[in-house]
């Protein structure tokens, strides 16, 4: 059989015997072989065993063809049932022919194959455990055992990476396609190779586990056999889907089977350069291969191969990681990972990743600060840390506090999120609180998002663990800090009063000086000639003669202690021979080293040392009294602990306090930025927050609260769920005590909540009622019992309930409806008159149950005029005219308003309010008396004509509001109900007519649709219906509010004469309301309402005429028209108060196109400057929400300019320029700029003063110039080259030119760098000088051309008509002079002694006539 393999063997020796010799059935000779005289050697590559080897090394001679390969693996099958594993010593060659033609062969073969070789290594797994512990083999049978594991470990490993190999081909090549059959059926194939997958490995662990390394001589396992087994590991590592979860069982496997490499096989520093490698290459490795060395060193105790892999990555340099497929970002997450899984195997080798903080790579960085984190949190943090431990903790701290003000934001974001975690771990030492919560304070401001949202994240953890009081504001720390503090002091004070003074003895002194002493005294006496020593002598025997021998002792003490030792040994000597029999100096008769070091000696420490010395016995026992002395000592040493660490804990509680303080500030700044992400980590902040009762947090969760109209959703959302969260999940045992927390949180956000708190408050709670929840009974009941007073309450609890009953009924209105006589006997009763507040809050909850504020359709929700709720608000509205309650006001305004919405007919139950409300009225004065006109002034001091001027005030805001809410009425209400009759009607005639009807009429029908009249007509008429009784019934004759308007009229007119503050301001608001009745009206009394406007002198009255003239401007545009410029005046009025409101009218009225924008915009550009901060934003809101209609800023901007560049203005360079500067911005397009440039230069020839031309000069330069600006720039060269020799105009023009020159290309940049020394010449030569040098060369160049050329006749010299002057005569450009305005007439007030009233209001050339009417498209309804 040619096909048939062979066991082939070289011998060297003639006595060489063996198997192979045979040519025939070699399977059958080598089975019958007893002697193993060949050796396995596992190949580097397949194609190895079919070459020549060493001696005694199996080489395969033949291979089988694809066709053979079935019949010969049946034999092998057979084979291996009948002898068992050891068959493939027979049959290695199959299998190997398998591998060679495993491209080619069935998959059903190859599969066949493979649990065969599984077959056979489990078959060895089971025998050779016993014939190992037997330790009987033989070495034939060694051999022979050895020799079989290394072919079938070998055969499985080819079988499995060839197999994984095409199942990845096949993955890839039938990704895209869309057939579903395909997709099965590679499916099919691809689980079925995941499941054996699994098995090679289990089966490959098991055999290697084993202790077969006694197989091989000295147990050394040749690096072939490990690099077979651990080739095809990672091979199959290297699957793209070997992270996914599904593929866990086998990923587990592969660790495993390489954790037994590692361990018993020597394998580690291969596994580390394959580790290093396969990351490099395989980034989505980075989880696997953490998951690998974390199992390798903990399971299978190899701690030493973190290390390696350790260094590995530390030794990586920067420049080697810069570069393209590194695999920096998988070594980053490689760390990260196992940092996590095995943070105390890196600490002994962190050192080595510390360089990496130093490099370029910022994922390395971020890598090492987030094993830092990991290794902190998880090991070094508690109070058992010994010495080292701790200095390593602080280590790693400090360099985690240096990186967040890393270059890098992402690793900014990352050290902020790190600390995050160490500070919910609890990690993080207190003494380190302060200083990091500082730093992320200060990081709040970072320009990356990322991490500002890492700040806020940060900062929540700080609130959520800190051991401090966060319930305690700063202000509330300082006061016990301070008297904490004075009494630590004071117990300092006392102590150290107490403790004995620490005094260091003479002679500690003395033999701490006494080698100078002696080092003076040796040369002293060792000096070189007498003259020195007469020399000091004379000098201290001067001062010695008047001295006695105890004070000259005194002094040589003195010397000694101030280091003055010469000094000290020479008056010694000087002494001694002045007083010889002294006691102090009698052993200086022999004058050498000693006797003068132990004289100085006496001197300096005198006889009290030794007595002191000798006084006390060294071993005579303490006094009891002395030992209790002692232990109240250590007492008030404790006390004095104790207080040293109450001080600091109040200190660091208030620097705590002081950083949150900050952190809510900026916070609630950032609910409103554009980035969604911040917000809703603001929002869970603010969240937070609150959850601890944080001191001012209450602020941000209000703040946030405006939120939930959000048009972005996932904001919105936000916003609601936290409310849910904090408001609206109450805790508690029962569902009643649930809804008491429910309700008192909500009761506590309502408190002093503004307007607009409560509006948006209203939608959470109505989404919370329109939601079926078992706590709406409990809840509804709870406030009921709150409103009525069943349970004690306080007056704001009280109201905050029946505006919760009020938002509760907007999604079901029977929770008020129901209960209207409660809330009428309650609140609009008899006791209606101490509380209007409460009034006013339940009439605002009774208009919830209306059809206006729940928008329904169909018949409309109306309660008949002689319903007891009518009845109470009018005689509650009556009775409080001639009252002078502050409140009042607010609750007639509601009421009025609930009137008109609810009543069947509220004008005449209006009607009949103001005749009883003017009866009383007129009642209180006959009472007091009949005042005459002095008496009506402010100057009056009786109270009871104050009290009535207040109660006609108050009468005429009631008018004021039922001409307003009549309007209203009418154009919304009747001419809803108008249009809805109209519909049912049409409808039944629709049903009610035939198709025979239909058919006659068709063609009528027809033409009516085509020309659009078939229900404009009908509404035109409605409208006209209404307009028509506005004109001519509200004020006639019969009707009520005709009788207050001449009242209104004349107080409005005369303040001289009426000049009680909320009398007038009363009148001008109702003469307003009043004025939007009619066009005629309006008419009338417009140029009264402006006079008003300009000199009345009370802020309030201003600031509500500007209200008042908004809605009259949407109401009547071409009557409010030509008084626009008087609007923009009041722009520049003194009060601030009236500026905020004149801005915020003029907004609403541009933005929404109701006004024309003109040049009077310059005031609003003012504004920019205002010393108000809430001014200054509203202004530049105006310009960023104009800046969004096309091309609006742009055609203004040259007005804008010329009117604040004006001498008569006297405006500010550097104001000039900060306004410019920000309107500049909002031009964008190069075709603007290009326009605004030319049209800037063409304005140098209309400037007059140096001034103009220096605001020309900058604008020009805050300019984004273009190369299209640019040649416009020099176009126009013309209009602005006699102006530069100012510095002035200069300078801008210059800076134009740097900033071209920055991104310029070269051909552009050589145009720039020559008109730039054009400037500069005419700049400092002049222009006429420039000009002359130019008309010079231009001479030169034409004779020179002259000569050169033939000449032309006379008539081609002559120069065309025209062509010598300029496009444009000069006279075209200047500015027209403004036509002087004829001198108003002083105009002025009414005085007391009786003049013309009219005077107060303009005179008719002083009204501004119509000069452009705004025509409409439709007709403008009341806004309200």
């Amino acid at each position: 059989m040619s096909g048939t393999p062979h066991y082939t063997t070289k011998l060297m020796g003639p006595d060489a015997t063996g198997c192979a010799g045979d040519t025939g059935n070699t399977s059958k000779a080598s089975g019958d072989c007893s002697d193993m005289s060949w050796d396995f050697v596992v190949p580097v590559s397949l194609d190895d065993l079919l070459k020549s080897g060493a001696i005694n090394q199996y080489v395969v001679q033949d291979v089988l063809s694809p066709k053979q390969l079935p019949s010969h693996l049946s034999s092998f099958k057979a084979a291996l049932r009948s002898q068992g594993p050891l068959c493939i010593l027979e049959h290695f060659d199959t299998v190997y022919s398998v591998l060679q033609h495993c491209r080619t062969v069935d998959l059903t073969l190859k599969e066949d194959t493979l649990e065969f070789l599984i077959q056979v290594v489990r078959g060895l797994s089971v025998s050779l455990p016993s014939l190992l512990v037997s330790g009987t083999l033989s070495a034939a049978d060694r051999k022979q055992q050895l020799n079989a594991v290394k072919m079938s470990v070998f055969l499985l490993c080819k079988l499995t990476e060839n197999l994984e190999s095409d199942s990845c081909r096949e993955s890839i090549v039938t990704a895209p396609s869309k057939g579903r059959k395909k997709e099965k059926a590679s499916g099919k194939g691809l689980q079925q190779w995941d499941s054996e997958r699994e098995t090679v490995l289990q089966c490959l662990t098991q055999l290697l586990q084993l202790d077969i390394r006694s197989l091989w001589n000295l147990s050394l396992v040749e690096e072939e056999f490990v690099s077979c087994v651990t080739f095809c590991c990672y091979k199959l590592l290297e699957n793209p889907t070997i992270g996914h979860m599904k593929n866990k069982p086998t990923r587990d496997a592969i660790i495993h089977v390489l954790g037994v490499m590692v361990k018993k096989y020597n394998h580690m520093l291969g596994a580390c350069v394959k580790v290093i490698q396969l990351l490099q290459h395989f980034e989505q490795l980075s989880s696997v291969c953490a998951q690998a060395v974390s199992a390798w060193s903990s399971e299978y105790g190899v701690k030493a191969i973190v290390g390696e892999i350790m260094r590995e990555i530390g030794q990586k340099s920067s420049d080697e990681l810069a570069r393209e497929g590194s695999g920096v970002k998988a070594f980053s997450s490689f760390l990260s990972e196992l940092s996590t899984l095995v943070p105390e195997a890196m600490i002994p080798n962190i050192s080595v990743l510390l360089t990496h903080l130093e490099g370029e790579s910022a994922s390395m960085r971020v890598a090492v600060c987030e094993v830092l984190g990991e290794v902190l949190v998880r090991v070094l943090s508690g109070d058992k840390l010994d010495d080292s431990g701790r200095a390593d903790r602080d280590r790693f701290l400090d360099t985690l506090q240096e990186h967040i003000h890393d270059a890098h934001s992402h690793v900014r974001a990352r050290v902020l999120q790190v600390y995050s975690r160490i500070v919910n771990s609890k990690a993080l030492p207190l003494c380190r609180y302060t200083e990091v919560m500082e730093l992320a304070v200060g990081r709040l401001g970072d320009k990356s998002v990322l991490v500002c949202k890492s700040a806020i994240q940060l900062l929540a953890a700080f609130i959520a663990h800190n051991p401090y009081s966060c319930k305690l504001s700063s202000v509330d720390l300082k006061k016990p800090l301070e008297k904490e503090t004075a009494k630590l002091k004071e117990m300092r004070e006392i102590m150290s009063e107490k403790a004995p003074v620490a005094v260091i003895s003479a002679a500690d002194l003395w033999a701490a000086m006494e080698p100078e002493v002696s080092h003076t005294v040796q040369s002293y006496l060792e000096a070189g000639s007498d003259a020195e020593k007469e020399k000091d002598d004379e000098e201290e025997e001067e001062g010695v003669q008047d001295r006695s021998d105890r004070d000259t002792a005194i002094q040589i003490a003195q010397f000694l202690r101030h280091n003055k030792y010469r000094q000290a040994v020479c008056l010694c000597v000087q002494a001694h021979s002045l007083y010889p029999e002294s006691p102090f100096f009698s052993a200086l008769s022999d004058i050498n080293q000693d006797t003068l070091l132990s004289t100085l000696a006496s001197l300096f420490k005198g006889p009290e040392e030794t007595q002191a010395s000798e006084s006390v016995p060294s071993d005579q026992p303490p006094t009891p009294q002395k030992e209790g002395g002692k232990e109240a000592d250590e007492g008030k040493e404790n006390e004095l602990k104790k207080q040293e660490m109450l001080v600091q804990y109040l200190k660091d509680t208030e620097n705590f306090a002081l950083q949150v303080e900050r952190a809510i500030a900026v916070i609630n700044n950032m609910l409103y930025w554009k980035t969604t992400t911040v917000v809703q980590e603001a929002v869970q902040f603010c969240v937070t927050a609150r959850e601890f009762s944080v001191a001012d947090s209450v602020c941000g969760v209000r703040k946030m609260l405006p939120l939930v109209w959000s048009t972005d959703a996932a904001v919105k959302d936000a916003v609601v769920q936290a409310y849910r969260r904090l408001y609206l999940n109450p805790q508690g045992d029962s569902t009643r005590a649930k809804a008491q927390t429910l309700v008192e949180s909500l009761s506590e956000l309502m408190v002093d909540a503004s307007l607009g708190t409560t509006q948006c408050l209203e939608e959470i709670v109505q989404e919370f009622f329109s939601n079926e929840n078992a706590l709406q009974a409990s809840v509804v009941q709870v406030l009921w019992e709150r409103f009525s007073g069943k349970r004690e309450t306080s007056a704001l609890h009280k109201r905050a309930a029946v505006l919760l009953l009020g938002m509760a009924a907007r999604a079901e209105r029977e929770v008020v409806l129901s209960n209207l006589d409660t809330l009428c006997s309650v609140a609009l009763g008899e006791k209606v008159t101490e509380d209007y507040l409460l009034a006013r809050d339940t009439v605002i909850t009774i208009t919830h149950i209306t059809d206006h504020v729940r928008q329904s359709k169909g018949v409309p929700f109306r309660l008949p005029v002689d319903h007891h709720l009518f009845s109470c608000l009018t005689q509650a509205i009556a009775d409080g005219v001639v009252l002078s309650d502050p409140h009042w006001q607010t609750f007639m305004e509601q009421a009025i308003r609930l009137l008109y919405f609810l009543a069947e007919s509220p004008d005449k139950l209006c009607a009949r309010l103001l005749q009883r409300s003017a009866r009383l009225l007129l009642e209180q004065v006959t009472e007091g008396g009949e005042p005459d006109q002095s008496q009506m002034s402010e100057g009056s001091q009786d109270s009871e004509q104050q009290v009535s001027c207040a109660s006609l005030a108050q009468l005429l805001s009631l008018c004021g509001a039922v001409a307003f809410w009549q309007v209203s009425h009418l154009e919304r209400s009747v001419s809803t109900e108008l249009r809805r009759r109209r519909g049912e009607k049409e409808e039944k005639e629709e049903k009610g007519e035939g198709p025979v009807g239909k058919n006659k009429e068709g063609n009528d029908s027809c033409v009516e649709e085509e020309l659009g009249l078939t229900g404009a007509s009908a509404e035109d008429t409605e409208a006209e219906f209404i307009r028509k009784i506005c004109e001519t019934e509200l004020l006639a004759d019969g009707n009520m509010l005709s009788v207050f308007l001449p009242l209104l009229v004349k107080v409005c007119s005369s303040p001289g004469r009426y000049s009680h503050t909320q009398l007038t301001t009363a009148a001008c608001l109702a003469l307003s309301q009043y004025m939007m009745i009619s066009p005629t009206v309006c008419k009338d009394n417009i140029r009264l309402l402006f006079t008003v406007l300009e000199k009345s002198s009370l802020p309030v009255v201003r600031a509500n005429t500007i209200i008042a003239l908004g809605d009259l401007t949407v109401r009547f545009p071409n009557i409010l028209e030509p008084w626009t410029p008087n609007l923009y005046a009041r722009l520049c009025d003194e009060n601030a108060s009236v500026r905020l409101t004149a801005i915020t009218v003029l907004t609403q009225l541009v933005l929404k196109d109701v006004m024309k924008v003109k040049g009077q915009v310059s005031e609003v550009a003012v504004l920019l400057l205002d010393p108000e901060p809430h001014i200054t934003s509203l202004a530049l809101n105006f310009f960023n929400e104009l800046s969004a209609k096309d091309n609006a800023i742009y055609n203004l901007l040259p007005d804008i300019i010329s009117r604040l560049s004006d001498p008569e203005r006297g405006m500010k360079e550097e104001d000039f320029n900060t306004i410019m500067k920000q309107l500049f911005s909002y031009i964008t397009k190069e075709r603007q700029t290009e326009s605004l440039v030319e049209k800037l230069c063409q304005r140098f020839r209309t400037a007059k003063t140096e001034r103009q031309w220096a605001d020309l000069a900058v604008s020009l330069s805050l300019l984004s110039m273009c190369e299209r600006g640019f040649k416009k720039l020099q176009e126009c060269w013309d209009c602005y080259s006699d102006k530069l020799a100012e510095d002035a105009v200069y300078q801008p023009l210059l800076s134009i030119m740097a900033k071209l020159r920055r991104r310029a290309k070269p051909q552009f940049k050589a145009q720039v760098e020559e008109f730039e020394k054009k400037l500069t010449a005419v700049h400092t030569k002049g222009l006429e000088n420039v000009e002359s040098e130019e008309r010079e060369l231009q001479l030169e160049e034409q004779t020179h051309s002259e000569k050169t050329q033939t000449p032309l006749p006379k008539s081609a010299r002559r120069p065309a008509r025209g062509r010598g002057k300029s496009r444009m005569d000069e006279s075209d450009l200047v500015t027209p002079k403004r036509s002087r305005a004829r001198p108003k007439k002083v105009i002025t007030f009414s005085s007391d002694e009786g003049e013309d009233e009219e005077d107060a209001v303009m005179t008719e050339n002083e009204t501004p006539k119509v000069t452009t009417p705004i025509s409409r498209t439709r007709r403008t309804r009341l806004r309200h």
